[in-house]
């Protein structure tokens, strides 16, 4: 079985917005979700900067006696999945045994696990939660939401660190393509920032230490330091083509290819000659090729990884350049990390919906803060300003610790 696979609905919790529409008009404008920690006290900490979601509101979503219950990384996943549901329209036409929930996160449940950790050490074992568990565990907001649609399809929460939200997707467009469901719910999410969080990614040094938030999340430009931490959730509904178009649905794009490949290389670092990234992002092509998408004539968008460290930048640039060849002159490239900070196990689908739109609206969306040009990163990465192009695909890359690599094709 060969079926096409469209999006149908979209659904974000964001730093930059938590509605589609508000998100993508940020990106357009370039506006920075990055700012001093508001949560928290970050006195004793080196990193004193993240990307926040401050406009989420969970009783929009979420029975008031439910809240206590749901970590907020399931809290956000929920959001971003109601959205995407309402925005489709699907549940009324298809099959509960056909629908599915591929949500993944890259950490779950991080915050209740150190409340819990806490309660132990101060109240004792007496004084745990009975929900400490279904509340921490990665695959909750998966089966949370599966329980909330009577989802009885597959249901697959995909945890490949950084990469998650768009191993989820291309997992989800294959099970749809070769028939094992028509409308699959797929993304990510993550809320991970915390005190532990923050030193624990500080004292790997991957987080930049410049605690100047239109510094610091800087992808591709020569002074990148590190990634700036981030959270929320990013969902699509992924449905069977001809579904679809039967029932009149608004459709955002068509999904026509994924690679997934791995470095096997280094726990953190990429493979210094992108190797793995490099045939995740060919792998995409040849399945689009094999959909018709003709790449010769083809005015091609990026939405990098991007993630503003100086290894995975040089890296990345590299794979770009190895995957699309002659291409290269009619691809445009950028990081929305530069907007919205790295949101881990949900950037991979947050980067999707801006891929999509990108491709919807004929617009590419800017990598902020870039000012010096590095010799080993010598792209168009759309500098501060968003251009409009009418793009005739869109690729989306991620890259997780671990060594995975995912890699999304998209096209209008």
């Amino acid at each position: 079985m060969n079926r096409r696979v469209v999006i149908t609905g979209c659904g974000v919790v964001s730093p930059v917005g938590s509605t589609v529409e508000l998100f993508w008009e940020n990106l357009k404008n370039g506006k920075c979700g990055i700012d001093f920690i508001k949560k928290f006290d970050t006195t004793d900490l080196k990193v004193k900067i993240a990307g926040e979601v401050l406009d989420f509101e969970p009783l929009d979503y979420i029975r008031k006696n439910e809240i206590r219950k749901t970590d907020l990384f399931t809290q956000y996943g929920i959001g971003a999945a109601v959205q995407a549901m309402e925005d489709s329209g699907v549940q009324a036409h298809v099959d509960p045994t056909r629908l599915g929930v591929f949500i993944g996160s890259g950490i779950g449940g991080i915050h209740t696990f150190i409340d819990e950790c806490h309660k132990m050490d101060t109240k004792g074992p007496s004084r745990i939660s009975p929900f400490f568990i279904p509340m921490m565990i990665s695959n909750i907001a998966a089966g949370t939401i599966a329980i909330r649609y009577n989802a009885q399809g597959p249901c697959l929460p995909i945890v490949t660190a950084c990469a998650t939200g768009t191993h989820s997707i291309g997992e989800a467009f294959r099970s749809i393509k070769h028939g094992y469901a028509d409308a699959i719910i797929a993304g990510g999410t993550e809320a991970s920032i915390s005190p532990l969080s923050v030193a624990g990614f500080t004292n790997l040094t991957a987080l930049t230490t410049v605690n100047d938030p239109t510094r610091a999340s800087i992808p591709f430009d020569k002074n990148r330091s590190g990634f700036v931490m981030s959270e929320g959730a990013g969902a699509v509904v992924l449905e069977e083509l001809e579904s679809a178009l039967n029932r009149g649905a608004k459709i955002y794009g068509e999904v026509v290819g994924y690679g997934n490949t791995c470095d096997a290389y280094h726990i953190t670092a990429p493979h210094p000659d992108a190797i793995g990234g490099t045939r995740a992002i060919s792998l995409a092509m040849a399945e689009a090729v094999g959909a018709g998408v003709k790449f010769e004539d083809a005015q091609i968008y990026v939405n990098a990884h991007g993630t503003s460290t100086p290894l995975n930048d040089k890296s990345e640039t590299i794979a770009i350049k190895n995957a699309l060849g002659d291409h290269i002159s009619r691809t445009l490239v950028s990081s929305t990390k530069s907007m919205t900070g790295h949101m881990l196990g949900a950037a991979g689908a947050i980067e999707a919906i801006a891929s999509v739109m990108a491709l919807k609206d004929g617009i590419i969306p800017p990598t902020i803060g870039y000012q010096e040009a590095d010799p080993d990163c010598d792209l168009d990465y759309v500098p501060n300003q968003k251009r409009a192009v009418q793009s005739d695909v869109a690729l989306s890359i991620s890259l997780g610790f671990g060594g995975h690599n995912a890699c999304l094709a998209f096209v209008r």
